[in-house]
């Protein structure tokens, strides 16, 4: 099947679905991991490398920074290049850089090693929806993103664990190491079973990857810097205004060229735009929920970072359990319903924790909030992908894959920085009840704007009896998306 070519929903062996699955999995779980998988680390890695503080937030910004900035030209490669080729070139990449973090003898050399890590995932990340798309056919996609979005779901969500957990007990250089065996083995199996695929009449956008490029550059690093340097800073200031203006451009440009990277008629269809809308906003609440829960477990409550990741399974592992079963129910009644739900648990959860969270608070008082995050969480990612790549043609769900992964990381990044200002301007690490006076509002924040997402959850249109969106006549004359049998 080396040099197979497949066009995404055409019928496909079961045997390549299961292969695309397991892939695509891996992958995605190596991309998203290495997200916050370095934030229990950065003690032992300042004690081995040194280096200032601003220096140990570069570990985490460098790829966060080029991975959000890069999604989208990722995508557009893979359709104009080849989809497989570009998810191996990336993977390779991926691999190589990880090895060369594992092997940094200085904190530079590490931070430059994390930004290759960042471009390598954002040219396989995107691609793992459009090939897992093409090799699935459309009656199982649910039941097949729901497992695809918990592996994905578990590994944002776990990385505090996994990082702490290998940092206290073996390095934190194998943070990094892990990465490599997994990428060795799957290297191989992605060029002898996934089939090649490329977006039809595809062609670089250089005016469009430029201003797409730039802009998400200037909004995600004046997001990263902002809580450090303040907002009034003259280079946070300049980064969110100039990004601010390109992306501005990039949608003048994109809605008037003849062929652009992203379609701006895709925002008219409700479902693309109410899934992409929902998962920025679901993002900057998980995000930031996660990064102050993780410091809140350690640093008041008392917690190692393995006893801290254990004790947010039910929230973390959740997805491994309810996602499945979430992706066949999305099947049957249709993923706007699920999301929805899973979105609005997710607040609830957010919100319990907001009231029960003391400098003393039980772990039998925190579990309900866990566990009905974690379910939130796993309904929320079972169906998302599916109504991604639904809401667009086939020849289109690369960009449409690109450009959800770019909102979810700068929606990310966004609520990093939103909720550690509020928690700074709340509280502080001052003492553990400053932390928790600064921990209750930015959770309320949080819930709030979970709350939002599933309210722009429901504005996606009901799926008709054809198991198509409503939408879908909504879009370019002549174009045909293929329905979904039951």
């Amino acid at each position: 099947m080396s040099e197979q070519t497949a066009a995404p929903g055409t019928s496909t062996p079961r045997g390549a679905a299961v292969w695309a699955l397991v892939i695509t999995s891996v992958a995605g779980f190596m991309a998203a991991l290495d997200n916050l998988v370095v934030t229990t680390a950065l003690p032992a890695i300042r004690k081995d490398l040194g280096g200032a503080l601003d220096d140990l937030e570069w570990t985490v910004s460098a790829y966060t920074l080029t991975f959000a900035v890069l999604l989208m030209s990722g995508a557009a490669l893979g359709d104009r290049f080849g989809r497989r080729r570009l998810f191996i070139a990336g993977l390779a990449v991926f691999t190589g850089a990880s090895a060369a973090a594992a092997m940094a003898p200085g904190i530079g050399s590490l931070i430059a090693a994390r930004a290759v890590q960042g471009v390598g995932a954002a040219v396989m990340m995107p691609l793992t929806l459009t090939l897992l798309t093409a090799a699935v056919p459309a009656a199982r996609r649910g039941t097949v993103f729901g497992i695809w979005g918990a592996v994905n779901g578990l590994a944002v969500a776990s990385g505090p664990l996994i990082g702490g957990s290998l940092t206290e007990h073996v390095s934190w250089h194998w943070i990094f190491w892990l990465n490599v065996p997994l990428g060795l083995a799957v290297l191989p199996l992605a060029r002898l079973r996934l089939a090649e695929s490329y977006g039809a009449g595809a062609r670089l956008d250089v005016p469009g990857t430029l201003l797409a490029s730039g802009g998400l550059f200037g909004i995600v690093y004046g997001l990263v810097r902002g809580p450090a340097d303040g907002w009034t800073d003259s280079v946070v200031l300049t980064a969110l205004i100039a990004g601010g203006a390109l992306l501005v451009g990039f949608v003048h440009y994109s809605s008037r060229a003849a062929r652009p990277m992203l379609p701006m008629r895709l925002f008219r269809s409700r479902a693309f735009s109410g899934i992409n809308a929902a998962s920025l906003l679901m993002f900057v609440g998980m995000f930031g929920s996660i990064f102050l829960l993780s410091q809140y477990m350690q640093g008041v409550l008392g917690y190692s970072p393995t006893e801290a990741g254990l004790r947010m399974l039910p929230w973390t592992g959740m997805p491994m359990l309810v996602a499945p079963v979430a992706g066949i129910l999305s099947d049957r009644v249709g993923g706007r319903p699920v999301v929805a739900a899973g979105l609005f648990l997710q607040a609830v959860g957010l919100g319990y924790m907001a009231w029960v969270a003391t400098v003393d608070a039980s772990y039998a008082v925190q579990l309900p909030a866990l566990v009905i995050s974690g379910v939130g969480m796993a309904l929320y990612f079972a169906p998302a992908a599916n109504l991604v790549m639904s809401s667009v043609r086939p020849q289109e769900q690369g960009i449409a894959s690109g450009a959800n992964n770019a909102l979810r990381e700068v929606g990310g990044a966004l609520g990093i920085a939103v909720m550690s200002s509020i928690f700074s301007a709340q509280g502080g690490y001052g003492s553990a009840q400053d932390f928790v006076d600064g921990l209750r509002p930015a959770l309320v924040t949080g819930s709030a704007v979970v709350v939002l997402a599933a309210v722009a959850a429901l504005l996606i249109p009901a799926r008709q009896s054809s198991g198509r969106f409503a939408v879908a006549a909504e879009q370019v004359p002549g174009q045909v998306l293929e329905p979904t049998t039951h």
